[in-house]
This record gives C-alpha cells, sequence and structure tokens, in this order.
C-alpha cells in the first residue's frame, strides 16, 4: 500500500518545498521549521527595532535579523560553536533558513562569518542592548505560553529559581574557585516557568557570590515582568539557598506568593521533635506521610513565618524522616497537604534545569558571554516549543 507524503513550504520563502525522502540530501531541515516558529513569534523583528546597532551603516552586508537567526537556528540544530559557521557558510539549506530574501536570492549571498557573529555578540552584550536581549527571551517564552493555550493568556504562572554554577576554562573576569565545585566557576542565578520547562532569566554573578546574593532585587523584578506581559499571577519557587531573610521580605513586600525548603539545624529539630511519633498500632504496609501546620522564626528572620513539617515513614528504617518547607500561602486556601504536592513538582523543574545547563554546556571564553549565553537558552527554548507541539 503507497503513501503520500505531503510537501511544505515555508512562510519565509514560498520557493523552498520539504518533503520527506529516501534521498540523503540534508539531515538539518529542521531549521526551516524553526525558522517558522521564529518569524511567528516576532522575537527577531523585535530585537531587530530594539537593538542598537553600532555599525557603518554603509559598510552592513549582512542586517542584524539574518545574523540573530543564524545564532539561534545554529545553536538549536546543534551547531553550537561559532566555528560551525564557516563549515555551514555555503550550505543552501543555512543560506534559505536564516536570510532576509525570498526566492533564489538567499543561494547567491554569504552567510555571516565567524568572525561577523562574534561581533554580533560583542555587540548584544553591551549595556544599551543587554535588557534587549533578555526582553527577547521574555517575549518568547510568552508567545509560547499564549500558543500552547489556544491564545488564552495563563492566569497563574510558577518560577522556579535555582543556581546554576558554570565552570570555566581560564581566568575570566569575574570567575572564581569554588570549593564544593572543585573548579573555577561564574555562580549565574537562572529562572524556568514549571508550566513549560522555559528559562527566563538569568542573572550572571561572580563565582564566589553568596546563593542568595542579588535574589532579593533580581527575583521581584522577573516577577514583575512575567505579570505585566503576561497578567498572571506569579508565585516563586525556591530551594534552602534563597530562604534568607532578605529574599523572602523582599517577596513579601511585593505580595508575591512563594514556597521553599529549609536546611535542616537545630532550631528546627526541636520544632520538630514532638511530632516525630507514630501513631498506636501497627503500621502498614505502605509507608505513611504527615503534615503539620506551624511558625517559626529563625534567628536571621525579622518576624516569625509560616512554616510545613513534613514527617515521612521509611521503609526499612525505625525513625522517622522530616523536613521543613517554608511558605506564605493562605492556609485557607493552601493547606498543609497541598504545599508539599506543590513543592514536589519541583522534580520536573530539576530535570529542566538539567536541559538548560546542557545547553550551556560549553567552553565558556573571554567574550561577551550573558548575550551569547541567552542565545543559546533561546535556540533550547525553540527546540523545546516545537517538541511540544508535536507531542
Amino acid at each position: 500500500m503507497g503513501e503520500t507524503l505531503t510537501t511544505w513550504s515555508p512562510s519565509c520563502n514560498g520557493s523552498v518545498r520539504v518533503e520527506l525522502s529516501g534521498q540523503r540530501t540534508t539531515s538539518d531541515s529542521g531549521a526551516l521549521l524553526l525558522r517558522e516558529a521564529l518569524d511567528n513569534s516576532g522575537v527577531i523583528e523585535a530585537l531587530e527595532d530594539n537593538l542598537v546597532d553600532f555599525r557603518n551603516p554603509l559598510r552592513i552586508r549582512h542586517s542584524l535579523a539574518s545574523q540573530l537567526r543564524t545564532l539561534v537556528l545554529q545553536r538549536a540544530m546543534g551547531w553550537i560553536d561559532l566555528s560551525d559557521t564557516d563549515t555551514l557558510r555555503r550550505d543552501p539549506l543555512w543560506q534559505l533558513a536564516c536570510s532576509d530574501a525570498r526566492g533564489m536570492m538567499p543561494l547567491a549571498q554569504d552567510r555571516p562569518s565567524q568572525a561577523t557573529l562574534s561581533r554580533l555578540l560583542s555587540c548584544l552584550g553591551r549595556n544599551d542592548n543587554i535588557d534587549a536581549v533578555h526582553e527577547g527571551l521574555l517575549r518568547l517564552v510568552v508567545w509560547r505560553l499564549t500558543s500552547l493555550q489556544n491564545g488564552e493568556r495563563p492566569k497563574q504562572l510558577t518560577l522556579d529559581i535555582d543556581g546554576l554554577p558554570i565552570e570555566v576554562h581560564g581566568h575570566q573576569g569575574g570567575s572564581a574557585f569554588h570549593g564544593l565545585y572543585g573548579a573555577r566557576i561564574y555562580s549565574p542565578l537562572v529562572a524556568s516557568l514549571a508550566e513549560t520547562g522555559d528559562m527566563v532569566g538569568g542573572l550572571l554573578r561572580e563565582g564566589n557570590a553568596g546563593p542568595a546574593e542579588n535574589a532579593d532585587t533580581w527575583i521581584p523584578h522577573l516577577v514583575r515582568r512575567l505579570n505585566e506581559s503576561t497578567g498572571a499571577q506569579v508565585r516563586v519557587r525556591i530551594d534552602a539557598g534563597f530562604t534568607d531573610n532578605a529574599t523572602l521580605a523582599a517577596l513579601e513586600e511585593r505580595d508575591i506568593e512563594y514556597l521553599g525548603r529549609l536546611r535542616s539545624h537545630t532550631g528546627l529539630q526541636k520544632l520538630a521533635a514532638p511530632h516525630l511519633k507514630r501513631p498506636p498500632g501497627r503500621p502498614p504496609e505502605q509507608p505513611r506521610e504527615w503534615c503539620h501546620d506551624l511558625e517559626y522564626q529563625a534567628g536571621s528572620w525579622s518576624a516569625p513565618r509560616r512554616v510545613v513539617l513534613v514527617v515521612q515513614e521509611r521503609p526499612d528504617d525505625l525513625l522517622l524522616h522530616a523536613f521543613f518547607l517554608v511558605t506564605n500561602l493562605s492556609k485557607f486556601d493552601w493547606p498543609p497537604e497541598k504545599v508539599l504536592a506543590l513543592y514536589r513538582k519541583r522534580g520536573s523543574a530539576e530535570a529542566h534545569m538539567g536541559e538548560v545547563k546542557s545547553a550551556l554546556d560549553v567552553h565558556l571564553s573571554s567574550t561577551d558571554r550573558g548575550a551569547s549565553t541567552v542565545q543559546d537558552v533561546m535556540a533550547r527554548n525553540e527546540v523545546s516549543r516545537n517538541r511540544s507541539f508535536q507531542g
């Protein structure tokens, strides 16, 4: 029985036909699908409108749009090194996928060289442009959210905050040796949406930065931008490194809901002690779990806060296991069991963080890494977006 294979033409160039065949023509045709997604999002046009281009207009050969597409699409397709650009420079598919021109015109044009793209990264990393680059990343995320929900904007979003140490290979400014990781690193903060796994922001910090350094200003700013862009209420989910008083107080002052895990210490162990008792009777086969709503004020906290004590049985363990969560979620709407269920969804977020780390797992040069990192993440978000539609 025969099959009919449909062809597809990208809206950027009606002269191009994409079809599945038995011939080994190219393995990079997905770049045209990603180009379609980029065009639909409007992110490249928005970046071109808002970026400051320092080049002499009389000497420009490649538009900002074509260079940005080259950076994002190549990385999304696995060509992560700028040196790959010269390998692909005269590849017809890449000429068609990245060009502003239509018809067969792209085939007669040279693509940007490695040196050209290196200069672009330096341009994107300038103070005049870095905010526009981050806004482009946020625009892509918001577009994906609305696309997944048939154009409807979400009412509630959960923002996961993590530290993401990145090893450097050299002595770049701001990097430092970190004993915990046994390497010279940067110590950026990253934020991702629980609903999609997309990274929505990052803050590059020095390698010796404390876990919560700058979190009290950066997290509220990111929440505000997400709220303005989507209209959704944004809650924050954090780990123990961000439960210092400055960060929690900053979230409370702006009425931002949060929940996070607390590190165990003597004060919490004393608070938990009265609850570490099994009820009378023979325990069931399945391990049990209990949640208790309590209040606690750490020595560095300015006031008591709501904490949820989670007590667990473990197979073949006579002792009960316990840990604490801290939250400002309403007790009426969020009983302790519901708080725990929400926190446990961080497991998915940590898996997404692994994907982000893979996207950034490249040798860090002395170039403007902030802009390059955002391009890496845009590429990773683009691939995730298309996977979600295919699934």
